[in-house]
Parts: C-alpha cells; structure tokens; sequence
C-alpha cells in the first residue's frame, strides 16, 4: 500500500509543537523507528541535525517511511545544505546562526525556517528582514530565560525556540514566556538509548516531555 502524501508545511516550526527533539542520527538505519517512537510519545516534529554523514539519509527516510512526522533539518550553515535539505524531503530548516546569503537561501526554499540568534542586534537585524520566528542558541549559555524575557517588551513581535542547555528542570519555565512559541531539546533522545535501539525508553521519554509541555499549554 502507498503511505499516504505527507501534509504540507507548516506556515510557522514555532506553531507544530511545544517541543521539538533535536536528534543526531549516526546510523540511518535508526531514523525511522526513532522517528516513529518520538510520534508515538507525542512530539512529531523532529529536527535532524546535519552533524554526521547520515543525516540526509535519515531525513529521507523519515519523510518517505513515517507519515506521523514532520521532519527538518538542523545546524544547517550554507546555502547548499538548505537545498540538500529540501531535496531530501525537510520540511523545516533551523540554523545556529544566519547570514545574508543563507537567509536569502532559506527563504528561497519554500519551507519554514528558523534562523539563530544571541543577541538583540542580530534579533533587530532579522525584524528588519522580516523575520519573526528565530531560534535563541545557545539559549542558557546566553542568557536563558532572563534575557528572553527581558526582550519581550521592546521586541514584542519576536518569536523563539529556544535551544541548548534545556532540559526536564527547565523547560516549562522557557515555555511559560509570552515571546516562545517552542523549544528545543534532546534530551528525550539519550545517544545511548539510540544507540541501543531501545525504541520504549525513547518513547517513554517523549511522552515526559510532551506532558511537560502540556502544563504550559
């Protein structure tokens, strides 16, 4: 049977989900049953990190073999890897950072993206672009929620995922920000449960973080 077409993208990644597994995929042959498991547990956006070899296979194989997901590319740097990316079948594109030509690239791609920020000059800069939805990285190393509640104020129209450093502890505290439509984590994805396949322990982990977020909602 053909799995069903997957639904189109997303208008905003800050509207899909509270919270957003950021996964390192060593072996392709772990994407879709780690993807299925992270839907199962009620968190179907997933961001694929471009930082192994596998990871354009593990897009492609998500996007093809599991319907449930919406699956995105992360740590993505150059405007060759966003077309990379959407060729494989991304549906969303994150960045650490931004430049000129990268951002042009992302909007020309015809998926929702995220470009990274740290400071309030690079959050002017992109408002000036346009651009609305950002990614705050590396977000306790820059201030945690502190800083992104003291942008709320001037910078009302801004909007972040915040990610790096998040975790169980204090991941309801970023979402309970007026100015956060999301946020990043991995910690529902340890390298060792991946690595050992044991699907149940990730789902059971995804299934923590989505209760978490439900708290907020």
């Amino acid at each position: 049977m053909t799995p069903p077409p997957p639904s189109p993208s997303p208008a905003s990644v800050l509207d899909l989900a509270p919270v957003v597994p950021v996964v390192v995929v060593e072996d392709a042959a772990h994407a879709v049953p780690l993807a299925r498991a992270l839907v199962a547990g009620g968190l179907p956006a997933i961001e694929v990190t471009l930082r192994t070899p596998a990871a354009l296979d593990a897009i492609r194989a998500v996007a093809a073999e599991v319907p449930g997901a919406v699956v995105g590319a992360g740590t993505v740097i150059t405007p060759e890897q966003v077309a990379q990316c959407v060729d494989a079948g991304a549906r969303f594109l994150v960045s650490p950072g931004w430049t000129d030509a990268l951002l042009a690239a992302m909007r020309a791609s015809g998926v929702p993206f995220l470009p990274g920020v740290s400071t309030t000059s690079e959050v002017v800069a992109l408002l000036e672009h346009g651009v609305r939805d950002m990614k705050f990285f590396p977000a306790q190393a820059a201030g945690g929620t502190a800083y992104l509640a003291s942008l709320a104020a001037p910078l009302p129209q801004a909007r972040f995922c915040p990610t790096g450093g998040i975790g169980p502890g204090n991941v309801t505290e970023y979402l309970a920000l007026p100015n956060v439509g999301c946020v990043g984590g991995s910690w529902m994805v340890p390298g060792d449960a991946v690595a050992a396949g044991d699907w149940a322990r990730i789902e059971r982990l995804a299934r923590g973080a989505a209760t978490l977020a439900a708290r907020c909602g």
